[in-house]
């Protein structure tokens, strides 16, 4: 018995594995928005950190299908059709990912206290638009860009109302 043909056939194996990784590579996009509030942090997130408030938010429906609104693995369906669940979850933030496997995103919600008096809302946005044809990429960013704007500017509104 002999241990180096062993050892080739998992070099080859790893070789393979990091091969298809390379494959697999994505085109990253990252959308940071951000708003100041004119009230304080604990008053924002109190209007906005409904899980489901995004079907306001894009003036769709939104639904919790399973587990507890704002808690971690809530699952939600937006607009009858997209399924987000809930992955990471703080006081004043959580952040969410598409189920889809054949689509890699996330989004994060969150409110930071700047003084007693006002805040900031912060809306990052993930994802890999590999499936996005190479001359639309561009295009398709700037349509995520000026929907999430349009997004914060509603949810500011929510936040600052009386």
């Amino acid at each position: 018995m002999t241990i180096r043909p062993l050892a080739g056939l998992a070099a080859g194996a790893a070789a393979l594995s990091l091969a298809g990784a390379a494959q697999a590579a994505g085109d990253y996009v990252s959308i940071v928005q951000e708003t100041t509030l004119n009230v304080p942090a604990e008053t924002a997130w109190a209007k906005v950190k409904g899980y489901c408030d995004i079907g306001a938010w894009l003036k769709t429906t939104c639904e919790i299908t399973q587990g507890k609104d704002g808690e971690l693995g809530a699952l939600r369906k937006i607009a009858g059709r997209i399924e987000e669940v809930i992955v990471a979850v703080t006081p004043m933030s959580y952040t969410y990912a598409d189920i889809d496997p054949k689509i890699l995103y996330h989004g994060t919600v969150e409110v930071r206290p700047v003084s007693k008096t006002s805040s900031k809302l912060v809306y990052s946005l993930f994802f890999d638009q590999t499936t996005v044809p190479a001359d639309q990429r561009e295009a398709n960013k700037m349509r995520r860009q000026q929907m999430f704007a349009g997004v914060m500017a509603t949810m500011k509104g929510m936040a600052e109302a009386k």
